[in-house]
This record gives C-alpha cells, sequence and structure tokens, in this order.
C-alpha cells in the first residue's frame, strides 16, 4: 500500500508541474499582451499589469490544480489547452479578490510583501507625487483588481469546446463571481453592525459568510468547473460538490486560525491580522458565545484596533483560547475533513485522481501558511 501510495504522488507531482509549468507559461504570454495593449494606450498604465504579475506569480495554485483535477476525473486529457487557460482565469479572479480583500481589510501585507494598495502608495510616495498617498494607492488598487477581473472574464470566454459543456462551465463560473462578492459584503456588514446583533447567531452567520466568501470559489466551483468542461454528468458533479464544499469549509476555518495565531515567517501576515481588522470569523463567534462577560466585553472592545499591540494581541489570543473556542474550531475541521473525504470515496474516479484530490484536501486543511 505504501509503495502504491508513493508511486502515486510522484505520478501526480509530476503531471502537476507539468499543468503549473503551461499555467505559469500561458499567463506570462497572456499578461505580456495586456500590457503591450495598455502601453498603447500609456506607457504609464503598464504598471496595472506588472501589479497583478507579480500578484499571480504567488500561492499555491490549489484553484488551478483543483480545476485541473476535476477535469482529468471527468475524462479530460493531460495536454489540453483548454483546462490551462480556465486554471489561469481561476487565479486572475482569486488576485482580483485578494487586491480587493486587502483594500477592504486594511491589510498592508500580503505573502510577506506590501498588498497592491500599498504598492502603489509607495510609488506616490518615492515619486513625491501631489495630493494623497492613501487616496492613490487604494484608487490605483481598486482599478488593478477591476482590471484583472475583466480579464479573467476574458480568458474565460476565450475557452473552446462543446456548446452544452461550456455552458454548464459558464453557469458555475457565472454563480462562483457573484457569491463571492456577496460573501464579502455579508463579511464587511459583520464586522460592521456583528456586536449589535444576537450572539448566538453570530456562528451561523460566520458560516455562510465561509461558504460563500471563500469555501465555494475556492474548492467547489473550481473542481466543479473543470469538471464539467470535461463533460461530467450531473451526478459525478453533484459528487464534486459533496467532497469540496466541507473541504473548502475546513479550509477557511483553518485560514481564520492563522489569521488569528499563524506565523507572520510562514503566512506572510502579520500575527493576529484578522484580530486587528475586526474579523467576526466562527473563531470569534464561538468564543464571544462561550466566554464569561468580561471575556466578552474584552473581545467586543479590542476587535477592529488598528493599533494594537502585539502585547494586547496575545491577550486576546488567551482569552479565545480560555474560553474553548480554538478546540471547537479545531473539531469544526476534523469534522468536515472527514465529511469531504468520506464523499471522494463514493465519486466514481481512477486511483490517480481519487489520490490526487486526497492529497490536495489534505494540504488544504492541515496548512500553515
Amino acid at each position: 500500500m505504501t509503495d502504491r501510495i508513493a508511486a502515486s504522488s510522484t505520478l501526480i507531482q509530476d503531471e502537476q508541474d507539468r499543468f503549473r509549468q503551461s499555467l505559469t507559461g500561458v499567463t506570462r504570454d497572456f499578461l505580456s499582451a495586456q500590457r503591450t495593449l495598455l502601453e498603447s494606450v500609456s506607457p504609464d498604465s503598464a504598471v496595472l499589469v506588472d501589479a497583478i504579475e507579480r500578484l499571480v506569480a504567488g500561492g499555491k495554485k490549489m484553484r488551478p490544480l483543483l480545476c485541473y483535477w476535476g477535469w482529468r476525473g471527468a475524462g479530460g486529457a493531460t495536454d489540453d489547452d483548454g483546462i490551462v487557460t480556465a486554471g489561469m482565469s481561476l487565479e486572475l479572479f482569486q488576485a482580483a479578490a485578494l487586491v480587493h480583500d486587502d483594500i477592504i481589510d486594511r491589510s498592508d501585507i500580503r505573502r510577506g510583501a506590501p498588498s497592491v494598495h500599498k504598492q502603489f502608495e509607495g510609488r506616490h510616495d518615492n515619486g513625491r507625487w501631489h495630493l494623497d498617498a492613501a487616496h492613490f494607492g487604494t484608487g490605483a488598487a481598486i482599478l488593478a483588481g477591476d482590471l484583472c477581473l475583466s480579464l479573467s472574464e476574458e480568458a474565460f470566454a476565450s475557452i473552446a469546446g462543446a456548446p452544452e459543456t461550456l455552458r454548464t462551465a459558464r453557469a458555475i463560473f457565472n454563480r462562483m463571481r457573484t457569491e463571492v462578492m456577496a460573501g464579502q459584503y455579508l463579511d464587511l456588514l459583520e464586522e460592521a453592525v456583528g456586536p449589535d446583533r444576537d450572539p448566538a447567531e453570530a456562528a451561523e452567520r460566520a458560516l455562510g459568510i465561509v461558504r460563500f466568501k471563500s469555501a465555494r470559489y475556492s474548492t467547489e466551483h473550481p473542481l466543479c468547473i473543470g469538471g464539467a468542461l470535461a463533460g461530467a454528468t450531473p451526478e459525478m458533479l453533484a459528487g464534486y460538490s459533496s467532497f469540496a464544499l466541507p473541504l473548502g469549509e475546513a479550509f477557511q476555518l483553518r485560514d481564520d486560525l492563522l489569521g488569528v495565531y499563524g506565523d507572520p515567517a510562514v503566512t506572510g501576515k502579520p500575527s493576529g491580522d484578522d484580530l486587528r481588522e475586526g474579523k467576526r470569523t466562527v473563531l470569534i463567534a464561538k468564543a464571544l458565545q462561550a466566554g464569561s462577560p468580561e471575556q466578552k466585553d474584552a473581545l467586543n472592545a479590542g476587535l477592529g484596533s488598528t493599533v494594537m499591540s502585539q502585547e494586547e494581541v496575545f491577550q486576546l489570543q488567551g482569552i479565545i483560547d480560555q474560553t474553548g473556542a480554538r478546540e471547537e474550531v479545531e473539531a469544526l475541521i476534523a469534522e468536515r475533513a472527514a465529511t469531504s473525504f468520506q464523499a471522494l470515496e463514493a465519486i466514481p474516479l481512477d486511483a490517480v485522481c481519487r489520490d490526487a484530490l486526497g492529497f490536495l484536501a489534505e494540504a488544504a486543511v492541515t496548512r500553515t501558511a
């Protein structure tokens, strides 16, 4: 059994490396063409593509890989250009979401480097330009994010295939984009009015945000888009959803823990960043439900303080630990991961595709960054 898994792992890694190389090449050529177009408008505008290119160069490429294995599992070929383009479209959509998310959350760091709005703010400062640098940075980043959304759509629209498969994939892609925007708004709304709402319902509201802001577009929709492009049956797509949705929720719940407890050297973001941003996550909802009146007051008073010191972060972390919320979220992750792996076994896949999805799922729920 161990020899089979090792052999399968090597085969999967080789296949994923080839896909990543194709993805890198196609993305480079696509963005190069966009840079040429922008330079024809004005050389000054090419920096918008530069910001996008830096962002898409990083990350684990989980969404394109899920899309690829969804395609392969439904009978897609390994060397099809369409699935590479679909992966690029998902990466561009992810990049747009990150740009806008960092503005909304006032996050200055992304993957260990200045976030896009801070990069543009820095250009303003270095150039000693007029008016407000922060406003320029935010405005330029919004435009870069909007351009990224537009390019994601352009890329997806260029995929060739049978009309029926394209219609199914397009419907998933369109739903994904709408759900993420709604989820982002609900996240913003919860930060603003959450303390005034019924705390008994906070965890359920937070889980809804997890599902629509992140879980479905991180795992379920990419996997199903790949499957749809390969002509997967409705039954197979339902199986993909049964596997990927709980996985996506576990993935985001892990992200919520990292946003409070993560090591900055690994996550590329300051420790306790979600606390400074005032995120009303499932973790925070559980802590507020279980905490004493004094603990609840301390959490509500501290959440969203942009000048929170590291010592104050440690104090809030300690309160959350004392309520048992961290253990509760770990249990939710384990429960959803178990549901996901059980659903994976029921999908009619060959051994390589099943193992590949299993490896991606394991990495998603145990990650440290």
